[in-house]
């Protein structure tokens, strides 16, 4: 049996951490998530600086948003990345998932993981400027009031007609 077909019929998740430079020379780090029998992808998180406290974090949201399509999951396979503490493995270990660690400078063990990143690359970062990834969703709220209560009302007075107001003056 290959490498391949184990993952396909553990029905393993594969994560990595991709590397995205933004516009403004600074480098982030996208933590994702892929399904190896569906393909699909797992948004986790970007950070500019990834610990093991973030990850863990990162892997506990992805539970809570993504809980029900990874119910089936059976096996992660990661690499042997300083981001990726014990406490991260615990919260697979906790929803029933082995931990497979890819040996020592072999991506080809965490193909998925590496081929989507080659993707990602070709298909988006080599034709597209990333901006700063918080800067507008976080630090301004464009679309929301100050104080999230709805505008106070303005009173006008009432118009008066014009023939009142040269009747007035004529009598």
């Amino acid at each position: 049996m290959t490498w391949s077909q184990f993952l396909k019929s553990q029905a393993a998740v594969a994560c990595d951490f991709a590397c995205v430079d933004s516009v403004t020379l600074r480098r982030f780090y996208l933590l994702f998530f892929i399904d190896i029998p569906t393909r699909r992808v797992f948004y986790a998180g970007i950070t500019a600086h990834p610990t093991g406290d973030w990850a863990t974090q990162a892997a506990r949201n992805l539970f809570l948003r993504h809980g029900d399509a990874l119910a089936a999951c059976k096996a992660l396979v990661r690499d042997r990345g300083s981001q990726f503490i014990d406490a991260f493995d615990e919260v697979f270990r906790t929803e029933g998932i082995n931990i497979l660690k890819t040996p020592v400078r072999t991506p080809v063990a965490n193909a998925f993981a590496e081929r989507w990143i080659g993707t990602l690359r070709r298909e988006r970062l080599d034709r597209t400027l990333v901006g700063p990834p918080t800067a507008r969703t976080d630090r301004r709220r464009l679309h929301r009031p100050l104080q999230r209560a709805p505008p106070t009302p303005v009173t006008r007075p009432a118009p008066t007609s014009r023939r009142r107001q040269s009747g007035d003056q004529g009598a």
